[in-house]
């Protein structure tokens, strides 16, 4: 089983202050890259909250965003009061009532008519959360980049698999069309040496020299080997338990499936050899962007 680079997961928790949602994306990247974005007072929880997503995520480029929404929860907070100023306001009304002699006495509605005795909810005031808390909203979103991570993989593995099959296909034709090559070139050669040679006996100890060099030379039997060596090795990575990453060895199988293709067309000097190698480099090309998003 393989894993893709790019995952999406999110989760959410309910606090006294409000709402907690956890983002969590992830793409490409050739190693582990965490940064989390956390609102005000929970940095502190920003290491810990990355160290518990490393079990989900082990390479890529990872992007988590924790947000909090009081808006929620606004109504059960609280404004406050100040009593101090509320007793100086009842002082005053009394002295007028002495000072004045007028009517009537302090009430408490008369009281609520001066508004800077009451003060808004703090947002801004520290806010009241466990870590163990963050940890299980950065677990249930981690899980879900992970679910989406392997299913991703499942697609990305389908079509690696078509690529190699479409890649062995095309071995098979250069196996076929190898041994014909060279019977024609020693044909070709025979005819070339009778035209210059003219009446001349040709040399046929020579000729069968020259031809086994020819042979020697653009024999790919070696690379052909090692290329569908290079294929079960890949196929075997495919097919892994998914423990562990095995992006960076797709790579490097690629790499030398890149360099057999190569000396395979150094080779070739047949135009249906040509052809074959280049459509071989062609889905080589497809399976090396395929196998960026690997984990």
């Amino acid at each position: 089983m393989i894993r893709s680079m790019t995952g999406f997961g999110e989760a959410e928790l309910e606090i006294e202050a409000g709402r907690l949602r956890l983002e969590v994306k992830t793409v490409n990247h050739r190693f582990l890259n965490a940064n989390i974005k956390t609102p005000s007072g929970f940095d502190r929880f920003e290491k810990a909250m990355i160290d518990a997503l490393k079990p989900w995520v082990s390479r890529g480029h990872v992007s988590a965003y924790l947000s909090l929404d009081r808006s929620a929860f606004a109504g059960q907070v609280e404004p406050g009061i100040d009593i101090e100023k509320a007793k100086g306001y009842q002082t005053a009304l009394e002295t007028l009532k002495r000072e004045l002699d007028v009517p009537g006495e302090p009430d408490l509605e008369m009281l609520s008519r001066f508004s800077d005795i009451f003060r808004a909810p703090d947002r801004n005031q520290a806010v009241s959360v466990e870590e163990d808390d963050l940890l299980r909203l950065v677990k249930k979103a981690g899980s879900e980049v992970r679910a989406m991570r392997e299913a991703e993989g499942l697609r990305l593995a389908s079509d690696l698999d078509d690529r190699l099959r479409a890649i062995e296909s095309w071995l098979d034709d250069v196996e076929q069309r190898a041994p014909e090559r060279l019977s024609e070139q020693r044909n070709k050669l025979r005819r070339a040496v009778q035209e210059l040679s003219a009446q001349v006996e040709v040399d046929e100890d020579r000729l069968a020299r020259e031809i086994a060099y020819l042979a020697e030379k653009w024999d790919i039997n070696e690379e052909i080997v090692r290329f569908r060596s290079h294929i079960d090795l890949f196929r075997l990575a495919l097919s892994g338990d998914g423990l562990e990453p095995v992006g960076k060895r797709l790579g490097f199988l690629v790499q030398e499936m890149l360099r057999e293709a190569n000396t395979v067309a150094s080779k070739a000097n047949d135009s249906k050899l040509a052809q074959a190698s280049v459509a071989i480099k062609e889905e080589i090309e497809r399976i090396r962007e395929q196998v960026e998003n690997v984990e």
